[in-house]
């Protein structure tokens, strides 16, 4: 199927979720594969949520991570998994003598991207992180991936790939979860979206995308000890949130997790309407619409080589 809509409403199938529905192990390439599938036909869903959010000083995540990045003309940046391209263009806005570079392996959210900023501004590469070849040894200041490092796997070519290209004192600084019980209710959203795809795919969960050692403070940090062994290394937690009309609160809050893709639509309207009552801060009269909130954990983690 190549209409996007189609695709969201009878569920995604890949390689990946057929190895799972197998009770097999799906390898790296299923992992791709199924990366692909979703963002080929959904591109730039990432971005609705992550900027809807906010913490309690009103910065987006895109906003926490690029606050790393030194505004000094000619510091060469490098956003691993640039996706559809906000946070390079709030780079640019910011100093439009930063020397940009955006990597994504999927061609829809590079043209994306590209036509969110101005003509020849950044350079825009079509690679996997686990092989950055058109990207010169030291020739990176700052590295930044937001919320995709989760998603990789195998990791550790993708953490020798930003050691390699990061020049001496170079920052990586990538936003990925955080613990679940800092952010109110989170747990509840992740239960109520993992039990509805559970029911479809039992061992979803119990095999995630990507490397599990990202998804927990502490292996996360053993994991860039081995990668950056002489490296400064600090992992922050954060809380964003967003408020509005429940039903758009609920179908954004959807979106923002991989596993809702997966669930045909009579199940995906079943889990909405459950989910909505999850979030539900206020109860209006009729002819108002009731609000919701969503709340979730993010750690900011910044390794100086």
């Amino acid at each position: 199927m190549t209409n996007k809509n189609i695709n969201i409403w009878s569920g995604v199938n890949s390689i990946w979720t057929d190895s799972l529905a197998n009770n097999q192990q799906p390898d790296g390439k299923a992992l791709l594969s199924h990366l692909r599938t979703v963002h080929q036909n959904n591109a730039g869903f990432t971005e609705k949520c992550a900027s809807s959010c906010r913490d309690k000083v009103g910065r987006n995540s895109y906003e926490w991570l690029a606050e790393i990045v030194p505004d000094i003309d000619g510091i060469r940046v490098l956003d691993l998994a640039c996706g559809s391209g906000p946070l390079l263009k709030i780079l640019y806005d910011r100093n439009k003598k930063l020397k940009l570079k955006g990597v994504d392996m999927c061609p829809e959210e590079l043209a994306l991207a590209k036509a969110r900023l101005p003509d020849g501004v950044v350079d825009l590469l079509e690679l996997k992180a686990q092989n950055l070849k058109l990207v010169n040894d030291n020739s990176i200041d700052v590295v930044l991936c937001h919320w995709a490092l989760t998603l990789m796997n195998p990791i550790t070519p993708v953490l020798n790939e930003v050691r390699r290209v990061l020049s001496s004192g170079g920052r990586f600084v990538a936003l990925v979860n955080g613990p679940m019980d800092a952010a109110p209710g989170y747990s509840d959203v992740y239960n109520l979206i993992y039990e509805y795809v559970q029911a479809k795919l039992p061992k979803y969960g119990e095999i995630d995308l990507g490397d599990p050692r990202i998804r927990s403070t502490d292996s996360l940090r053993d994991l860039l000890s081995e990668a950056f062994p002489d490296a400064k290394i600090n992992i922050e937690t954060n809380v964003v949130s967003m408020e509005g009309p429940v039903a758009k609160v609920a179908e954004t809050t959807a979106g923002f997790f991989y596993a809702s893709f997966i669930l045909p639509s009579e199940i995906r309207n079943i889990m909405l309407s459950k989910l909505s009552s999850l979030l539900t801060i206020s109860k209006q009269s009729r002819d108002l619409e009731r609000q919701g909130r969503f709340s979730m954990p993010i750690n900011r983690l910044v390794v100086i080589k």
